[in-house]
């Protein structure tokens, strides 16, 4: 395979994957005609269509689905080849796309981007946010990020995260004027505030227990959203009862005496954030970085002994 078609194909991978010519062009660094003209000259040289175009979208069609699955798991042993080149050595470098949920990105990824940049300034963070449970193999990432009852089958889990109550939660306002809840039923007679998932669009069933006894509430009320913000700030102005995670800053606000739990004995335990890998491959000197960053590992001294052990092998 030439130079050429090989980025020809890579090209055409790029916009399946982002579903985008101008997602895929800034990702390949070329402009939106530059992206346009290869994908011409790999249709052309094929003789086949392989993408349909409209103002507003594009997919494959069924041929550029075919060549699409039997082209990335190529691309993938590519840049894995290329990543244990690398690493032999002794530099970290190369790109590492992390598919992960917004609250991942917002909580663990974004605090720790200056910490990791600075033990590993060669490698380039390519960071997608996605709530809908995309195929991380199918779409060409290192790892993923998602809660762990969430986790796709044969990958090895790394946890990120400790497992976390969830709390229904409301304004002293709010309850001041419509009383609390004493049972789950209760909720059929209040205001909730609900979480619908960007992914799949479904809304949030609210799963308590209490001594062994497990529900799932289907709660209606005046506030639907995928957006945080959203949610957080109906509970705050008086809308209803709020169903979230025990976490910054509704511990907060809970002891800021903005809000107030209610059906506390119901809130059950919710697994944690998990980041995950395909088993059949071994985490790059990149990825192993990434993961020691998000569990706030000591990055420096680790690169010491990999460097201390890469010294005292040579003759």
């Amino acid at each position: 395979m030439r130079g050429s078609e090989f980025a020809e194909l890579k090209a055409f991978a790029a916009i399946v994957e982002r579903a985008s010519f101008s997602r895929a062009a800034d990702h390949l660094g070329l402009s939106a005609s530059a992206l346009s003209q290869t994908i011409r000259q790999l249709e052309t040289r094929l003789g086949v269509r392989l993408l349909n175009r409209t103002t507003r979208s594009v997919a494959p069609t069924e041929t550029g689905s075919k060549l699409y699955e039997r082209i990335v798991p190529m691309m993938t042993e590519i840049d894995a080849a290329v990543a244990d080149a690398v690493a032999t050595t002794g530099k970290t470098a190369g790109t590492l796309r992390i598919n992960t949920l917004g609250i991942a990105a917002k909580k663990l990824i974004a605090p720790r981007l200056g910490r990791f940049h600075e033990a590993y300034p060669d490698v380039v963070l390519d960071i997608v946010v996605d709530e809908s449970l995309s195929d991380i193999v199918a779409g060409r990432f290192d790892a993923g990020i998602r809660v762990g009852e969430r986790l796709e089958k044969d990958m090895v889990a790394v946890r990120l995260t400790p497992d976390h109550p969830m709390l229904a939660v409301a304004s002293p306002e709010y309850l001041a004027r419509n009383g609390e809840p004493k049972e789950p039923a209760d909720l059929h007679l209040h205001a909730c505030i609900n979480w619908r998932f960007p992914g799949s669009g479904a809304v949030y069933r609210w799963p308590m227990e209490r001594k062994g006894k497990k529900l799932e509430m289907a709660v209606a009320g005046p506030i639907v959203s995928n957006f945080e913000d959203i949610v957080h700030e109906a509970a705050l102005q008086g809308l209803g009862i709020l169903y979230a995670y025990d976490d910054d800053p509704i511990h907060e606000w809970i002891a800021a005496g903005r809000l107030r739990r209610v059906l506390a004995d119901w809130s059950p335990m919710v697994p944690g954030l998990f980041l995950y890998y395909p088993s059949r491959r071994l985490p790059t000197p990149a990825l192993r970085g990434f993961i020691d960053c998000l569990r706030d590992r000591d990055l420096k001294r680790q690169d010491e002994r990999r460097g201390s052990r890469r010294s005292s092998s040579k003759p």
